[in-house]
């Protein structure tokens, strides 16, 4: 449950004149009151976390691959997330400018609800241009690769 809807919960209220709403989603509860000088107090009534999968990377949607003008193929996120280069802070990147990545190769992970989405190039290629910066967020169909094949 983010801000926005939480605002939208009170706007709901006050519009129909409720003095409490209770909602439950995704294992959250929270009850909204209000109080007697009319604010709207927030409780969470209860909260279970949802099971974390055994695996620490899930299957991510294929990248999506564009040719450009200048015959460079651009790869672009799948998803909404953080962009990371890495594995791990400490290891070795995926892929660096200049290498060459092949059809099915690991070139980044994007990390989406604390999951890690490893994205697979779909091209064979040249790197010649890595368009995002290690651990910046990245928005869906936002280029993250320019590959010369």
């Amino acid at each position: 449950m983010n801000l926005k809807e939480l605002k939208d919960m009170v706007d709901l209220m006050n519009e129909n004149g409720l003095a409490e709403l209770e909602v439950e989603r995704d294992g959250m509860k929270i009850k909204l009151k209000k109080t007697a000088d009319n604010t709207v107090t927030a409780q969470p009534v209860s909260y279970a976390l949802p099971a974390i999968p055994a695996a620490p990377r899930a299957a991510a949607p294929a990248p999506a691959v564009v040719e450009t003008k200048d015959n460079l193929k651009q790869v672009k996120s799948p998803m909404v997330g953080t962009f990371y280069r890495a594995p791990s802070p400490e290891a070795a990147t995926f892929i660096d400018i200049g290498q060459m990545v092949e059809v099915g190769q690991v070139v980044c992970i994007v990390e989406a609800m604390k999951l890690m989405n490893e994205i697979k190039s779909e091209v064979r290629g040249k790197v010649v241009e890595i368009c995002v910066d290690n651990a910046e967020p990245v928005e869906f169909g936002q280029v993250l690769f320019r590959v010369a094949p």
